[in-house]
């Protein structure tokens, strides 16, 4: 099993197997959830990667499908979500992770690769914007300060320049790598283009790296999944964030019923048509999709709301149909 390269979630990891084995065992052991994922001698590789922020969700899914298949080797790696796809268009990976849904670039790099596949949404996520716990004036921002922070170009380089009742502390950025989700969601949302950035930031595929950068400057701001954050709250302060309907702040409840806008995203896998084919990463699709509920609670992502998850379901059935004999 190899885990996602960065660091970030290690602790949370441990405690999330933990939880789902527990959970498992409640539940009538592995057999909850896909009755054909059980221990029917299946056998094979599967090559998962992508997102840094989906990577804990399908670790812990591989490593509960694992259990009840021993002879069955899954890999998860953290390429980013662009990175991912790349990967998976040229038919390197069976699975990508994502934290937003495939661009047009990217349906036609597979469409010119010949990669068809099926998309399954698994869980929500909000993005958290944070700033240092020294900070005492800012509590919420509005998406067009946002903008002005994050536009390309930008020369705001103070808070001041953010709010004039704000003091005069320098402003310093944090965030993520061109390669991540999470970069394209929160450029897309906030700045109407994915990957329209200023550059004259710290960046880093690493969120630990965010962490403290934020955390030791009170002038800081970053952002990222709001599960890091939650796993970070003692040195960080998240903001609210004003969508056009007033301050809200990033929770399960409002990423859940959608008024936390324009920050909450869909977290994705996308297993290839071909690699559905193979009984093994059939089984191991339906294991995720049928426990996606347990396994986002335990990994501090949000759960799939219910009219997300019939249809997540229904895709499940349509899938099953096409593959039965």
């Amino acid at each position: 099993m190899n885990f996602p390269r960065s660091p970030r979630r290690a602790t949370a990891r441990v405690s999330l197997a933990a939880a789902l084995v527990v959970a498992a065992g409640a539940c009538g052991g592995a057999d909850a959830g896909s009755g054909d994922s059980g221990g029917d001698g299946l056998s094979g590789t599967i090559r998962v990667d992508g997102s840094s922020t989906v990577a804990p969700l399908s670790t812990a899914a591989a490593q509960l499908f694992q259990q009840r298949n021993p002879g069955v080797r899954i890999t998860v790696g953290t390429s980013g979500t662009g990175g991912g796809f790349e990967k998976f268009c040229n038919g390197e990976t069976e699975i990508a992770d994502a934290s937003r849904r495939i661009t047009a670039e990217e349906q036609a790099l597979c469409a010119e690769k010949g990669v068809k596949y099926e998309e399954f949404q698994i869980a929500n996520d909000g993005l958290s914007v944070v700033v240092s716990k020294d900070n005492d004036f800012a509590d919420c921002l509005t998406v067009e300060q946002l903008h002005r922070i994050w536009e390309p170009g930008s020369r705001i380089t103070n808070w001041k320049q953010v709010d004039p009742d704000f003091p005069d502390v320098e402003l310093e950025l944090f965030g993520p790598g061109t390669d991540s989700g999470t970069f394209d969601y929160f450029t897309q949302a906030v700045n109407g283009e994915e990957g329209r950035s200023r550059t004259d930031y710290s960046p880093s595929e690493d969120d630990n790296v965010t962490v403290q950068g934020v955390s030791g400057s009170k002038g800081g701001m970053g952002y990222f999944g709001l599960s890091y954050y939650e796993e970070n709250k003692d040195r960080l302060k998240l903001l609210r964030i004003d969508g056009g309907n007033g301050c809200v702040a990033p929770s399960q409840t409002t990423v859940q019923s959608g008024t936390y806008q324009p920050l909450s995203r869909p977290l994705l896998i996308y297993p290839s048509a071909a690699a559905l084919d193979r009984t093994e990463v059939e089984a191991f699709v339906e294991y995720y999709v049928e426990n996606n509920a347990d396994i986002a609670r335990a990994a501090q992502f949000v759960p799939l709301g219910p009219a997300q998850d019939a249809e997540l379901r229904q895709d499940l059935t349509r899938l099953r149909e096409r593959h039965s004999p």
